[in-house]
Order: C-alpha cells, then sequence, then structure tokens
C-alpha cells in the first residue's frame, strides 16, 4: 500500500493518474519514512523523516516528491523515468539514543544490517539506512562514510557527538 501511495504521489505531480487507497486507519497515525528510488542498480533519489511528526500518508507523499524532485543530488525526474523507476518505502521505528563514552564503544554497540545510524555534531546532522550496511559491512567504515555525509573528516570524534539508532521495515518494487 505504501509503494502505491508514494507512486501515485509522483504520478499524480507528473500529470498521471494513478489510482491508490489511503483510507486504512493506520495511515492516518503519526509515521516516519524514507522513499528511495532507483533506476537499474543506480541510486535516482532518496528523502526521508528521521521522526514522526506527521499522518505516515503525508509522510510517504511528502518524501517520495522530495525523492523524485527535490533531493539536490538529482535533477526532477520527469515523466519518461517513471517506468524505468523502482519506488522503495522505509517505515522507520522510533529512534534510541545511543549513550556512548567514546568511538570504540558506538562501533560496539552497533547491530550491522539491522540498524540505521543517525549521527550528531553541532550543525553536522547524517544518517544511514539499514540498507546501507550491504555496501559498508564493517562498523569503522560505516562510521568513517556516515560521518564524512555530515561534512566531517572520517577520523572525528568528540565527546559531544550524539549516536541515534533505528529499524525499519522495507518494501521494494521490483
Amino acid at each position: 500500500m505504501l509503494l502505491h501511495i508514494a507512486r501515485g504521489a509522483i504520478a499524480h505531480e507528473l500529470g498521471v493518474q494513478q489510482e491508490t487507497h489511503e483510507d486504512a486507519q493506520w495511515l492516518h497515525d503519526q509515521g516516519a519514512c524514507f522513499v528511495t528510488l532507483r533506476q537499474a542498480d543506480d541510486l535516482r533519489g532518496c528523502i526521508g523523516t528521521l521522526r514522526a511528526h506527521r499522518p505516515l500518508v503525508d509522510d510517504v507523499k511528502a518524501n517520495a516528491l522530495g525523492a523524485a524532485f527535490r533531493d539536490p543530488r538529482f535533477s526532477p525526474l520527469v515523466a519518461r523515468e517513471l517506468e524505468i523507476t523502482r519506488v522503495e518505502v522505509s517505515l522507520l521505528s522510533q529512534v534510541e539514543e545511543l549513550m556512548c563514552k567514546s568511538e570504540r564503544e558506538s562501533l560496539a554497540k552497533l547491530r550491522p544490517g539491522i540498524d540505521g545510524v543517525i549521527f550528531e555534531y553541532g550543525y553536522h546532522h547524517s544518517t544511514f539506512l539499514p540498507q546501507v550496511w550491504a555496501e559498508l559491512p564493517d562498523p569503522a567504515d560505516f562510521m568513517a562514510h556516515l560521518k564524512q555525509k555530515a561534512g566531517l573528516p572520517p577520523d572525528f570524534w568528540d565527546a559531544a557527538v550524539k549516536l541515534g539508532r533505528y529499524t525499519v521495515s522495507k518494501w521494494s518494487e521490483r
């Protein structure tokens, strides 16, 4: 259902009509998700919300439109790309704060393949969904890339670093 809602929001924005069903009560509970778009095996857009603050149906639509048209890494999706674009929706759990005194301790607490991780230091923020473990299976490499994504050196660490983790339920189009 979430995949159809995400694709429907993108299609509607492109002027293509697609019927979606949005009447399930649970869609109106607050939820947080990421919508990822792929063409073949290449990333085409990914936008999401880390903490629930609006109805899930609205979050899915907003993030689908963000991934398709406002991801700054890509040009906006055009209608001819819709058929070759695969949609993935990751529904996030609540974020659990990781209390760690050192990077070594934080690495020991991470669960490769399970945890999505949020890195925060001052105005530096980044996250990786659990799916990123497939590309970066070593916790030290995962953390180094997460810090680089936040705009920091890969060997950076400070006592003021805050980490959070979450899990996802994920659905992908074939």
